[in-house]
């Protein structure tokens, strides 16, 4: 008995503080790189998170006030971003909904982008992330911009 609680007593401590990752988790990893290498002006760790095939879509609206979609490529993406100063691109996100099947998921996340500490505009992501080899790639992202309703 003596043992059992001895075992049991190690057992809740090395295992209390560490919690399993979960597929949400892992799908948040995968974002949150994309968006620390913004901040830290990192073309290469950028371009990591995305898969090869990748597509950045943004849409927004002209003069008229109807809307376009606008196409990026992520190799242009990223070599934008490699050329700013570190801690200016910082976009910050809210992860709303994550939906997960198997090799798929769908994350719809409100953010605000600011850069060089100025709120620059808000919108909402949508990531179309896909398991490749083991691990999470960016294969769709699309966001809209505003500058309205962002306070």
């Amino acid at each position: 008995m003596k043992y059992f609680l001895i075992l049991l007593t190690s057992e809740f401590f090395f295992t209390s503080g560490v919690k399993a990752q979960t597929a949400e988790d892992s799908v948040k990893i995968v974002i949150n790189q994309l968006f620390d290498a913004m901040r830290n002006a990192n073309a290469a760790e950028l371009k990591e998170t995305f898969a090869d095939s990748a597509i950045l879509q943004t849409i927004g609206r002209n003069k008229e006030g109807g809307f376009y979609v606008q196409n990026e490529k992520v190799n242009d993406f990223a070599d934008l971003i490699g050329t700013i100063k570190k801690d200016s691109a910082d976009e910050r996100i809210i992860f709303e909904s994550i939906k997960i099947d198997g090799p798929l998921a769908s994350v719809w996340a409100p953010y605000r982008f600011y850069y060089a500490g100025k709120l620059s505009h808000c919108g909402v992501d949508s990531f179309q992330l896909v398991r490749i080899n083991g691990r999470w790639k960016i294969q769709y992202l699309v966001d809209t911009r505003r500058k309205q309703g962002c306070e």
